[in-house]
Order: structure tokens, then C-alpha cells, then sequence
């Protein structure tokens, strides 16, 4: 089964409209390298943002996992609309996770993990990256996690 299969299986919508909240690409492609801009969690059909809100205040652990879950589906489906599937992807090479955090909340890397979780289910050993996990006072259109991604790819 492709990485593309293995996405569909796991819910993720490949082709839902992505949200751009300035002026910038999705994705950037330097030879082999791909740069996706900071993504968040997409309601269903691309009609606006999930999980609003602060880890430790209105959201709790579970629908901070769920929100990094559903930037990573967002940034699946930019790598997807970008190259025109998924599997052309080498291997996940970074993910880096900011998670809206009122002051004395410190689980961000569990909370990240709900996007790692998906790129292992979906790239299997090609899916396991570096990463970092940081905790901001806010983040764009109130979303509570935005999670960006390196990817390397197969040559043309």
C-alpha cells in the first residue's frame, strides 16, 4: 500500500481547501526538500479552523492531540495538492509544533504527538523525525496548535 492509501485510510482529506492567513506558498520545494508553511487544524470540507482555544485553560490534552492530528492532516494534504500525491515522500525529516499554552502548561511534546503519531501511521519508518515542541502565548486565527514540516522527496 502507498503513503497516499495510507493517508485516505486514516482519514485524512488530500484534497480539502487549504487556509492561507497571508501572503505566502503552502509549500516551498528546494531540489528535493520540502518546507510546509505552519498549518492548523482544518474544519471538515476546508470551511475554517478546528480546536480553538489554550492548552491548559479551555482545551485539554486530548483536543490538543486531535488539533497537531489535524494540522498534520493539513500539511499531508498540502504535500499532496503541492506534488500531486504522496508518494513521491522519501522520509519526514522535521516537525516543529507550537501549541497555544496558558502559563504552567508544559505537555506540549505530548501534544505534538498527536501529529507525529500520524506521519509514523502514514510514512511507517519513513514517518519518524526530529522535532520540537513549543509553547506560545497565541497563535494565528486563535488556532490552540500549529505544526510546520521538512519533507525529503523523490527526484522527478
Amino acid at each position: 500500500m502507498g503513503y497516499e492509501q495510507a493517508a485516505r485510510d486514516a482519514g485524512v482529506d488530500l484534497d480539502v481547501p487549504l487556509l492561507r492567513a497571508g501572503n505566502f506558498d503552502t509549500v516551498a520545494q528546494v531540489g528535493d526538500i520540502l518546507y510546509v508553511s505552519g498549518s492548523i487544524a482544518l474544519a471538515e470540507g476546508g470551511g475554517g479552523i478546528t480546536h480553538v482555544g489554550h492548552l491548559g485553560g479551555d482545551l485539554g490534552l486530548e483536543a490538543g492531540q486531535a488539533s497537531a492530528r489535524g494540522a498534520a492532516a493539513a500539511i499531508l494534504a498540502s504535500v499532496h495538492q503541492h506534488l500531486g500525491g504522496l508518494d513521491r515522500v522519501k522520509r519526514v525529516v522535521r516537525l516543529t509544533g507550537y501549541v497555544a499554552s496558558d502559563p504552567g502548561f508544559n505537555d506540549q511534546p505530548k501534544v505534538i504527538n498527536g501529529a507525529s503519531d500520524l506521519m509514523i501511521k502514514v510514512f511507517g519508518p519513513a514517518g519518524r523525525h526530529a522535532r520540537s515542541a513549543i509553547g506560545v502565548a497565541e497563535l494565528p486565527l486563535g488556532a490552540s496548535v500549529e505544526v510546520e514540516a521538512i519533507f525529503e522527496i523523490a527526484s522527478d
